[in-house]
């Protein structure tokens, strides 16, 4: 987020210094560590918002039994649990919500990017109960909710549901993850569906980064983003082709190896 407020929830904190000071309210607990969470826990907390999957994190899933733990502490403490779904939400991780993973539910998910496939939107799902807190006009803002953006919403939901989205996410997501870690230079893969990263092995890297091995890609024709100084984030469209992830670990294997005439 780029708010004051969202940034401060962000748990990063070279984020936060260009923007000092943010607003109270927010702390932070170490991933996957469930007691970490409880410890971070007081009468004054409202709220836990996570990442089912870790997006500029680095892509790091979250264990099923980290995401079923916090569910169950929202329960017993009477709190609610806020699911940031906008990178791994609406099919991205082989199911509709990345939380879905591991059977649990949110009482409140936000989805943007995928929701209008290029026309700017964002949206927040709440439960019933939490709705209820709402009158009409109190969450509303200058461009919210304009007809453009919802009516674009609609047929991408739409689409989605026809090309089985999730599905699709699922079966490329595991070719790509076969192509990924058969291709020398990668020494790990992570990530659920199409929301994946390949950990570089620093000897193939010969002191490039994982931002300069993604400029060079971009040069050959690939799109991947640097997550890491050793790993690469990849999110190919929900309607990427065989031939196509083929053709982008050739590219990513012959930027590897500075290959340049495979390059060409």
């Amino acid at each position: 987020g780029r708010t004051l407020a969202t940034l401060a929830a962000t748990g990063q904190p070279e984020k936060h210094e260009p923007f000092q000071p943010l607003p109270e309210g927010f702390r932070h607990a170490a991933w996957n560590d469930l007691d970490a969470f409880e410890a971070a826990l007081d009468p004054t907390v409202g709220a836990i918002l996570l990442e089912s999957l870790q997006g500029e994190g680095g892509v790091n899933p979250a264990d099923v039994d980290f995401l079923v733990g916090i569910r169950r502490l929202c329960d017993e403490r009477g709190i609610l649990l806020i699911l940031d779904e906008v990178q791994t939400g609406l099919g991205r991780t082989g199911r509709w919500f990345g939380f879905h993973h591991a059977g649990i539910r949110a009482d409140i998910v936000t989805v943007a990017k995928a929701l209008g496939n290029g026309v700017p939107i964002g949206a927040v799902w709440a439960s019933a109960e939490v709705a209820a807190a709402f009158s009409p006009g109190d969450h509303g803002s200058t461009f919210g909710g304009q007809p453009l953006a919802a009516s674009a919403a609609r047929e991408v939901l739409r689409v989605m549901e026809e090309i089985d989205a999730p599905a699709c996410a699922a079966v490329r997501g595991a070719a790509l993850t076969s192509l990924l870690a058969a291709l020398p230079g990668v020494t790990a893969v992570r990530g659920l569906g199409l929301l994946l990263a390949a950990e570089l092995d620093p000897d193939v890297l010969d002191g490039r980064t994982g931002a300069d091995v993604a400029r060079a890609c971009l040069d050959a024709g690939l799109v991947v983003n640097g997550i890491t100084p050793t790993a690469l984030r990849l999110a190919p469209p929900l309607t990427v082709t065989d031939d196509e992830l083929v053709e982008g670990v050739a590219i990513l294997g012959a930027v590897l190896s500075e290959d340049r005439e495979a390059i060409a």
